[in-house]
């Protein structure tokens, strides 16, 4: 019997016009086998265990710090006797995007050469712990530019991991790093998420990254376990559902800023995919964030 981990998809504050959660949490038993269309870091501090993730394992320790790419298959483990406490950031990868840029921050994404933790220490490990508890009392509290601030804090939380990693990582073990698979399929990847707004067909794949149409559906479904189909949905609904919740704008605008060409198009799928038709969702979301603020 083939064993598939859990594919968890959701995460407080997806379909937001500020996709991005974190929390402080305690491990008494690990978490089991896992994977998920967002990204994802973590940061020890307290404890001792360790991750796996597709099959590599490594400590974790306070100071730890733990970059998750899409798609990874990661488990963690808690020593006997031990706690894990540590913090858990998701977020969307179109948070890395930056406008006039071509891929922005999506470039921490193609470093498949280098490790995805890092054991920091001293001032490094000082700092790093700084940056992330400011950015948890960033998210708790409700202070003006509140988004604003949170995207800055983690774009610099994953700098600072990204030149820490470079400078201690050896020479001589970074080869054990490289993955030719993830590395062939995420320019694939990237190229999708700039563009699932433009009539995308997998012809266009094939032929902009010199693959059969075969082969690039192939590729998408190994790795998001999706069809080309329903990865390209997933990020059109939940742009949707970002604007639905964020902005005045008509459905019908909607459905044309993410990409359908029709209204009629949009709606449909919108509604099996989310139970309800768009304008209902907009009136349940605005009504349960009232709610939370009274």
């Amino acid at each position: 019997m083939t064993y598939i981990p859990d594919y968890l998809k959701t995460y407080p504050n997806m379909n937001t016009s500020s996709p991005l959660h974190i929390s402080l949490n305690r491990l008494y038993h690990g978490f089991r086998p896992h994977r998920h269309d967002f990204l994802e870091f973590s940061y020890v501090v307290d404890g001792r265990g360790s991750e796996s993730i597709n099959d590599a394992r490594h400590q974790m320790l306070p100071g730890t710090f733990t970059f998750v790419l899409p798609y990874q298959v990661h488990e963690l483990f808690t020593e006997p006797g031990s706690t894990l406490v540590l913090y858990n950031c998701m977020f969307s990868m179109d948070l890395l995007m930056e406008p006039g840029q071509d891929e922005g921050l999506l470039d921490l994404i193609d470093q498949n050469t280098l490790p995805p933790f890092a054991q920091l220490s001293g001032a490094g490990n000082e700092r790093m712990k700084q940056l992330i508890e400011e950015m948890f009392q960033e998210y708790e509290g409700k202070e003006p530019w509140r988004r604003t601030m949170l995207q800055v804090k983690l774009k610099e939380i994953l700098v600072c991991f990204d030149r820490y990693r470079r400078r201690e990582e050896p020479l001589a073990d970074i080869s054990k790093h490289a993955s030719r698979s993830s590395a062939s399929i995420w320019p694939i990847i990237h190229y999708i998420h700039r563009h699932y707004q433009d009539e995308l067909a997998l012809s266009d794949l094939a032929s902009r990254f010199s693959l059969s149409v075969s082969r690039i559906s192939e590729v998408i479904k190994q790795t998001t376990g999706q069809t080309f189909v329903h990865f390209l949905h997933d990020l059109r609904l939940r742009h949707a559902c970002s604007l639905l919740v964020s902005t005045d704008m008509s459905v019908a605008e909607i459905a044309l800023e993410v990409g359908y060409g029709s209204y009629k198009t949009f709606s449909r799928i919108f509604r099996e995919t989310k139970g309800v038709v768009p304008k209902d969702y907009r009136k349940m979301k605005l009504s349960q964030e009232t709610l939370v603020q009274q």
